[in-house]
């Protein structure tokens, strides 16, 4: 947990120590500063900038990643991205999944379609997240062509009035704008986008509670074989293989590897094993399916956290995406939860500009509001993270076969439909 402020709603006395000299640095001024370049800190502030709101985005990194964990769009995310106008390039690009599969030990469970739980996109779309962040970032620029910045590290940030002061310097390796030295910003409002660890939560002592989960994965992107199409779900004695089809022919693959607390996988590789070649081996192991690892084009190991913020709000400070609630990406949810949030946070903050409200935001009902329904979602997506993950353990083989039975027994019934809600975030 990261440290807590006394008085809620002020920035700490003590931030993270800002370059020194700082005092006379050339002043930057917007109206609402985003830290944090992901999908989430690109959408909101695309929302801000057709609201004609003045909106800077600060990013470390100086390129998007060319690696996407996050793939599944989600009928709320192409929603939201509908709102700024790229829902149809985002279909055009992606791979719509209508529905899938569970299977075990070579026998079909059953199947479930997403057209009663969303009638008017009866899909959850496959798009690399890389791609996504391109389009959100193109779609920035011709909005407001000034206020994406990477290579920018935010080091410190200061109430200074009705205003924050936002001190930032070059993140490694980068010197944007041409000028090596520290950076400030001054804005009216800060939005934490950044992630996980996100530095403006700790900057502003907002705690979390965090769960570390035992369990670890390997997922790799392969090309897709052709010989069983649709998104399968593969619940084996030794752990769950799953399937999503991509766009451009290729397949995501993810498969549970053992828990961190043995520190090792069934199979005797310790989760620092990451090649194609063992991914390759283990869905072939468990599903009788091969896999070209020679065609691989990303390869990661993780682990599993479940952290929320104790405040979405604080003062003039607002948290969205994984800086306010990391959940399991097993069930692919988080990047939608942070959609969520910026669809939600745009209005309160274009409305808190143009009224010039100069105080805390915690104390007003429409953001104490915004903050208890989007950490209600959270909470919910997080508990149905939960159920996959179990559900995916590896298992002796009479609980096998009694789960398999109990799945089975689901997916005969309308009961499927409820399943199918929520997998494809009807509920958000």
């Amino acid at each position: 947990m990261t440290g807590r402020e006394p008085q809620h709603g002020d920035l700490p006395s003590q931030s993270a120590p800002p370059p020194s000299g700082h005092e006379g640095l050339p002043e930057h001024s917007c109206e609402v500063l985003i830290v944090g370049g992901g999908p989430c800190g690109l959408l909101l502030a695309a929302l801000l900038a057709q609201r004609g709101v003045d909106v800077v985005v600060l990013e470390r990194r100086l390129e998007p990643s060319a690696h996407s964990r996050a793939i599944g769009l989600h009928p709320p995310a192409v929603n939201a991205l509908g709102a700024v106008g790229l829902a149809g390039r985002a279909v055009a690009e992606g791979a719509p999944i209508a529905g899938g599969q569970a299977r075990s030990r070579g026998r079909l469970l059953g199947s479930l379609t997403f057209e009663r739980a969303w009638p008017q996109r009866p899909y959850v779309l496959a798009l690399p997240q890389s791609r996504t962040e391109t389009l959100l970032a193109e779609r920035l620029a011709a909005l407001a062509p000034a206020a994406l910045h990477r290579g920018v590290e935010v080091v410190g940030l200061d109430a200074d009035g009705g205003d924050i002061s936002v001190t930032a310097r070059p993140a490694a390796g980068s010197c944007p704008d041409g000028d090596a030295g520290p950076l400030r910003w001054r804005a009216r409002l800060v939005i934490g986008a950044d992630g996980p660890r996100s530095r403006v939560r700790d900057l502003a002592g907002i705690r979390t509670a965090l769960t570390t989960y035992p369990d670890t994965y390997l997922m790799g992107d392969v090309a897709d074989s052709g010989t069983r199409r649709g998104a399968r779900i593969h619940l084996e004695p030794g752990g769950v293989i799953e399937a999503f089809p991509l766009p451009g022919a290729m397949r995501r693959w993810v498969a549970h590897t053992g828990t961190a607390r043995l520190g090792t996988g069934r199979f005797g590789k310790s989760r620092s094993a990451r090649t194609p070649e063992e991914l390759a081996a283990i869905v072939r192991r468990r599903t009788g399916e091969r896999i070209d690892p020679a065609t691989n084009t990303m390869i990661s190991a993780f682990g599993v956290r479940r952290r929320t913020a104790e405040r979405m709000v604080d003062g003039r400070v607002v948290l969205i995406g994984d800086a306010a609630h990391e959940v399991s990406p097993i069930g692919g949810q988080g990047m939608t939860l942070g959609w969520l949030d910026a669809l939600a946070l745009a209005p309160l903050l274009e409305d808190a500009v143009q009224q010039d409200l100069r105080c805390p935001l915690h104390l007003l009902p429409r953001f104490r509001r915004f903050e208890r329904e989007q950490l209600c979602l959270a909470r919910g997506a997080g508990r149905l993270a939960h159920v996959n993950m179990a559900l995916g353990r590896p298992l002796p083989v009479p609980l096998v076969v009694l789960r398999d039975a109990a799945l089975r027994a689901v997916l005969a019934t309308p009961m499927r439909h409820g399943l199918a809600r929520a997998y494809s975030m009807a509920w958000a």
